[in-house]
Formats: C-alpha cells, sequence, structure tokens
C-alpha cells in the first residue's frame, strides 16, 4: 500500500508521482531532493499497509520534517561521491552519524549535471539490477522537469517582490510586464497569493527554494512591520474557486516556521499564521491580494479561530478593520476599558457582542450567572460611556474591541 505525499501543483505534482514510481518499483520509502538537499518530494511504500517506524532515522525524518538537510550531512553523503555518479551509489548504515539504515542514492541529472538525488532506504535483500535500471529511467524524467524549471525561470524572487512592492502608475507596469516575461505561458493561470507570518529569518537569502514547496509558482520575502519579515508566496490554482493549493503549501510552510522559528505562541495566540487571497484579476492585481493575504494572516494571529491559516473571504469583519490605519482602533471610548485590569470586563463585552447581545447566550458562554454578567455590562457603560441598548454605541465598542486584537 502506497502513502502519498499530499501535493497540488502540477510540477510538484509530477515529481511526486514519480517519487511514488519508483517508490513502487523498488518496494522502498524514497525522496526527492534537490542538488542542495532541500526535500522536494516524499512517498512512502510498505506492504503491511502501515510506515514502520523503523523505516525513519534521524536523517530522513529531520529531511521530511525540516525540508532540508544540515550542511554537516550534505558533506557527509557527498563524501561517497554521488555529486559524480551515473548510476546507483549504496551508502552503508552508519549509527554514530544518525544513518541507522542503508541507503542508496539515484542520482537525478540532466545532460551530466546532477540536478538533485532521489534517496531509498535499503533493506536485504534489496533491489535487483534490472530494478534500479528502471529506477534510472525514472529519474531522468526527474531531471527533464527540473532542468525544464531551470530553464523558465522558476526562481522569480526579484520580479514577485518588484510587483508587491511597485506603485500604481509606470513602476507597476513595468513590473507586472516583467514578471509576464519571466512566466510566459504560465502568466495566463489562475493564482492565489499566500502570507506566511512572521517569518523566522530576516535574511532573504534563507527564504525556501521555490521547488521544495508544493504549488509554488514564485516566493519572496517581505517586511512585516517595523521589524520582521514575511514570505510571500504565488500558488498555482487549477480552478479559481478551490484554494486547496495555497493552503496545503500555506500549512507546509507554517510548519517550518513553527519549527525554526524564535517566536512562540503566548496566552493562546498562535506564534505564526498564513493568509490566502485568491488573484481575480490577473497580474496587476498581485499587490492588492497580497495585501487581503496579508490581512487575513493579521486576522489569524488577532483571532486563534480563524487561523492558523484564514482565507480572505472568510475573516468577516476583519476585512474591514484591517484596512483601518492602526491608530483607528485605539478609540477614546474604549482606551480605557482596554487597560489591563479590565481584561475580564473587555472580554465580557465583546463575547457579549459576539452573542448578538443575547444574554443567556453569553452567560453560557462565559460560565457566569446572569446577574453577574449584568454587572459586568453596567461596569463597561460606566467605564466607556457607552450605551448597550444603542445599535451605533454597540458598534462602536464590538470595532474598537475587535480592532484592538490587531
Amino acid at each position: 500500500m502506497r502513502e502519498n505525499a499530499r501535493v497540488t501543483s502540477d510540477s510538484t505534482g509530477d515529481y511526486q508521482e514519480l517519487v511514488d514510481e519508483i517508490s513502487e518499483l523498488l518496494g522502498a520509502p524514497a525522496t526527492l531532493e534537490n542538488r542542495d538537499f532541500e526535500l522536494i518530494a516524499f512517498g512512502a511504500y510498505d506492504s503491511e499497509g502501515d510506515l514502520d517506524a523503523s523505516a525513519l532515522d534521524p536523517v530522513r525524518t529531520r529531511s521530511i520534517l525540516t525540508r532540508r538537510s544540515t550542511a554537516t550531512v550534505r558533506t557527509w553523503f557527498e563524501g561517497f561521491g554521488i555529486t559524480r555518479a551515473t548510476g546507483p551509489v549504496h551508502i552503508p548504515r552508519t549509527p554514530e552519524a544518525g544513518v541507522y539504515r542503508g541507503r542508496i542514492c539515484l542520482p537525478v541529472r540532466h545532460r551530466g549535471v546532477v540536478l538533485g538525488y532521489v534517496w531509498l532506504l535499503e533493506d536485504e535483500p534489496g533491489p535487483t539490477e534490472e530494478q534500479l535500471t528502471a529506477a534510472m529511467r525514472v529519474t531522468a524524467r526527474i531531471g527533464d522537469l527540473l532542468a525544464d524549471e531551470a530553464q523558465h525561470g522558476a526562481d522569480l524572487t526579484r520580479e514577485l517582490r518588484a510587483v508587491l512592492t511597485a506603485e500604481r502608475g509606470w513602476q507597476l507596469d513595468m513590473a507586472v510586464a516583467e514578471l509576464r516575461t519571466a512566466l510566459g505561458a504560465r502568466a495566463e493561470s489562475r493564482y492565489a497569493v499566500v502570507c506566511v507570518t512572521p517569518w523566522p529569518y530576516a535574511d532573504p537569502n534563507d527564504a525556501p527554494s521555490v521547488r521544495t514547496v508544493p504549488g509554488a509558482t514564485a516566493l519572496c520575502t517581505m517586511p512585516w512591520g517595523a521589524t520582521a519579515t514575511s514570505l510571500a508566496l504565488l500558488v498555482r490554482l487549477r480552478t479559481a474557486d478551490v484554494l486547496t493549493p495555497a493552503t496545503s503549501a500555506a500549512g507546509r510552510l507554517l510548519e517550518q516556521a513553527r519549527r525554526t522559528g524564535t517566536a512562540t505562541a503566548s496566552a493562546g495566540e498562535p506564534a505564526a499564521a498564513a493568509g490566502v487571497a485568491p488573484l481575480h484579476a490577473g497580474l496587476v492585481e498581485l499587490g492588492a491580494a497580497w495585501r487581503q493575504a496579508s490581512a487575513a494572516a493579521r486576522a489569524a494571529l488577532a483571532e486563534p479561530r480563524l487561523g492558523p491559516i484564514a482565507e480572505w473571504s472568510s475573516i468577516g469583519p476583519y476585512r474591514l478593520l484591517t484596512a483601518l490605519p492602526a491608530e483607528a482602533a485605539h478609540d477614546p471610548a474604549v482606551r480605557a476599558l482596554l487597560a489591563p485590569a479590565h481584561h475580564e470586563l473587555a472580554r465580557t463585552a465583546e463575547i457579549y457582542l459576539d452573542c448578538a447581545g443575547q444574554a443567556g447566550r453569553t452567560a453560557a458562554e462565559l460560565g457566569i450567572h446572569r446577574q453577574t454578567l449584568y454587572y459586568r455590562l453596567s461596569r463597561v457603560e460606566q467605564l466607556t460611556g457607552l450605551d448597550l441598548d444603542d445599535g451605533e454605541d454597540r458598534l462602536l465598542l464590538h470595532m474598537g474591541l475587535k480592532g484592538a486584537r490587531l
């Protein structure tokens, strides 16, 4: 039985299918990495129906979880001559190096140049020469794909960042024209924009390779606030109304951000979040889609129930609130209620308004008696000077409380 990694893009989907084909040919778990040892795709094959924990060792586990191997691991494996090999390379188990299982490395080459590696965990008696020959024919097809991506500008970091940061007018027109040229026939595809934030690496060179992210066409780092960084991702969609490729890519990047980042969750808030927005009117609207994706990520950070991956269409009032200047959330009427000493009152007021002013639902949600609720609401009115029986006062308070989360 085969357990496939989830893949959604055209190119990465091709990689996954080819890796799964090799796994089936050889009856062994396989992974595909580029020549920088960044994971592109992986599959698992197990005749018993479940992946045995013994199929993993620290090196393979880290590769799958973090999408890359360490420089030490890379140097160690390259010591077996894999960069020069044109056929399978058998690498023995070396427990002291964290390699508890023997490996077979199938170099992925195109016109004599190594572009990546397929790795297989080896068991006795191991694959036959005929099986390995068939697997090497599959690696040649992988090499063609990798070479084709490199030739057609798979790394569009500069072009994407230029479009996202350009002002409207001639500057934007030029940036879009350059991106359109670099994309070629892909320029007419449907896309979604993803924002992952905060991204744990400040150095733009530490952004992952676009080939390691399912569905990704281009990615770049972007400023987030005064000091932080976010990651912008352009994801190709099969259909305009299905954002699964974008949310899948966002989920994988969030895992990487959480594992390697310094941000930690506190008070029930996520350490990182992602926002997704569809691109409706071609590449010229990339900037607008990026602002929507960023807004959705902000909403997911502010309101955990929306995340960790929030679609722009699903963040409700935060679509309006994220468009306001930051200082707009600090209305004088709400300021006193937002003091730390009144945290419980602010929470009570927000839940009361979320429950459409229904006292019974609010009391049940808070786990308090109705009389306690009425007392707290009277204190809210005293602190804010607002009348909770007045619709406009309720709206102002609700917006102020939600805006403060941002």
